[in-house]
């Protein structure tokens, strides 16, 4: 059987991710970056797919028991055999010049065999290297890519079948370390990192990271991971967040909403912002700050709702038919074509995140101000606009009703930023008159009031569970009837199995797709902090306590969940259901704000 997406753990080293399975098998690595082609691509095809598996010899299943060792991403996978115990520890330290993976075999208990199978397929997949022993090594190479494998002089390895395969034993107290490491095949190898210092280095400095965190509410242990977990995702050269390391797993199995989300999003730049400097780590924060910054920089008409890792624009969308999907899901998908689309929440997304920084004292930037100037005076003549929403439909443009309400987010904190800060200037007048307009456009048409509720766009039936954030950007107070209506109508209509959808998908929905998709996870989220918005402190906290039982044996959440086959669905882990995690225990337990 396929593995569930919830069957797999997460390393990396902030520049990319690996998922290890259950099973003791990496089975997702991109090098040198979350974005670069994958190594290993058994997640979304086979074995021949690329993959490295070990574990004791003759084990064809899950392994006993797995976990993160306290406060890092450095993970142990334990097998019982009746020829003893063993541990694998899986991480990949911090990164000098080239990316390592390091694997160390560990004997608990008695006398067991241990087996490595690594096959490498550079290009998701697609390419078989040629592989050659030096000094001792096994280098793998085809084309850009070199990969280097080192393991003990004890340990025999051979190859077979188109793989490197080795075989060992272990006792009690006895370790064998294997590195693998990439670089780019003109160079030379890079220097050799020691697997035990790497360890005790990466423990020492994820624990001492972790320990930072000012969160001491009910489930800090679930909340610090979801904190490593986004910490993981960040591309440390830039700052920017990956919204999670895959792409194309499904939202339904054997789907085709298969989308590519190894780049960074504007949408979730305020939630994250929040949940850095809330919890006591603003050097993230700024960094994300920094990043936004210079990817949002010049005209003010060509922002995107998505940029690469380190800003760029061009994220073009194709297929790759040589891979079958996670279980059969096609098809699947490389860059991501939504990037050219028009989605003008984004400007009230950047506008909010910027004035949380300024309010929450981050070192203001020179020409900070001037870009959000650009862009309020921009959004003036262009908001009139239909787009494509917060979740990329693929089937039109409407009139989003939380587009527009984000537009008026925009409008609301460049005239709130003048008025409280003397030294930045702007056309106040001409503000205030778009945050009124916009305001009064939205209640007007944006509000069934035969239903006391907001809806999906411009005289649609339909709803969308965006609109739970009405209260909390502060377009209305929380205890408006019309946001109290719109609350108990979205829960009504788009709750599944005490979940919520992010929209229907029958057959009026807006997003131009076949078939179907789970309960969107940081809708859910939302939907607590509606709850507790509104006085439904209870339910919100039951709620929240549903939400934390669905994170995997490691703490770890993708982007959807299905309540009846219970399973996760879509990209994984997802950095918006982690950021939806922290801000509503924040929400909930903590003081909810910045600073």
């Amino acid at each position: 059987m396929h593995p569930r997406i919830e069957d797999y753990a997460l390393i990396g080293d902030e520049q990319t991710a690996a998922l290890v399975g259950r099973d003791g098998s990496v089975d997702w690595l991109c090098l040198p970056r979350f974005d670069s082609g994958a190594c290993f691509a058994r997640l979304l095809g086979d074995e021949d797919n690329g993959h490295w598996r070990i574990a004791p010899k003759g084990a064809e299943g899950p392994c006993t028991r797995r976990a993160y060792r306290p406060g890092t991403l450095v993970l142990d996978t334990e097998w019982e055999t009746d020829e003893g115990s063993v541990r694998v520890t899986d991480l990949m330290p911090q990164r000098h010049r080239a990316p390592d993976v390091v694997r160390i075999v560990e004997g608990l208990s008695g006398r067991v065999t241990v087996r490595s199978t690594l096959r490498i397929r550079f290009d998701y997949g697609s390419i078989v290297p040629w592989v050659r022993k030096s000094d001792g090594h096994r280098v793998a190479i085809a084309g850009p890519d070199s990969v280097w494998l080192r393991s003990e002089p004890h340990v025999h390895t051979w190859g077979e079948d188109f793989g490197t395969h080795s075989e060992f034993t272990v006792e009690e107290g006895e370790q064998v370390a294997f590195v693998l490491t990439w670089h780019p095949s003109h160079e030379p190898r890079p220097p050799l990192v020691d697997p035990y210092k790497a360890l005790r280095h990466s423990v020492r400095d994820w624990q001492k990271w972790s320990t930072q965190c000012r969160y001491d509410g009910p489930h800090r242990d679930v909340v610090v991971r979801s904190l490593i977990t986004l910490k993981a995702l960040t591309y440390r050269p830039t700052g920017g967040i990956v919204a999670a390391p895959t792409t194309s797993l499904p939202e339904e199995p054997g789907g085709v909403r298969n989308w590519d989300y190894r780049y960074c999003w504007l949408r979730d730049s305020t939630l994250t912002l929040n949940v850095g400097l809330s919890l006591g780590y603003r050097e993230e924060a700024e960094a994300w700050r920094d990043w936004l910054l210079r990817a949002v920089a010049g005209d003010p008409a060509d922002l995107q709702i998505m940029y690469g890792l380190a800003g760029e624009r061009r994220l073009p969308e194709f297929e790759l038919p040589w891979l079958s999907g996670f279980a059969d899901s096609t098809p699947v998908r490389i860059g991501n074509e939504a990037v050219d689309q028009l989605q003008l929440d984004v400007y009230g997304e950047v506008m909010d995140s910027l004035s949380l920084a300024r309010s929450s004292g981050l070192p203001t930037k020179p020409h900070m101000w001037a870009i959000q100037a650009a862009l309020i005076d921009w959004l003036r003549s262009q908001w009139r606009q239909p787009d494509e929403g917060l979740w990329e439909v693929r089937g039109g443009r409407r009139h989003f009703v939380h587009s527009k309400v984000m537009v008026w987010v925009a409008a609301d904190r460049a005239v709130r930023a003048v008025e409280e800060n003397p030294k930045l200037s702007g056309d106040l007048d001409a503000w205030r008159e778009l945050r009124e307009e916009v305001h009064r456009e939205v209640c007007e048409k944006g509000y069934d009031p035969e239903r006391n509720t907001f809806t999906q766009y411009y005289g649609s039936r339909e709803l969308d569970a965006s609109l739970l954030l009405i209260p909390r950007v502060g377009f209305l107070p929380p205890d408006d009837p019309r946001v109290v209506g719109t609350i108990d109508a979205v829960r009504e209509e788009l709750g599944h199995g005490g979940l919520l959808r992010r929209y229907s998908t029958d057959g009026t929905a807006v997003d131009g797709l076949p078939g179907d998709e789970g309960t969107f996870l940081v809708c859910s989220f939302w939907l607590a902090d509606a709850l507790h918005m509104t006085g439904r402190r209870k339910e919100a906290r039951e709620l929240f306590e549903r939400l934390v039982g669905l994170t995997n044996d490691v703490g770890l959440l993708s982007e959807e969940y299905d309540p009846v086959a219970g399973r996760q669905l879509g990209n994984f882990p997802q950095a918006f259901s982690h950021v939806g995690l922290v801000n509503t225990a924040l929400a909930l337990f903590g003081d909810g704000k910045a600073g």
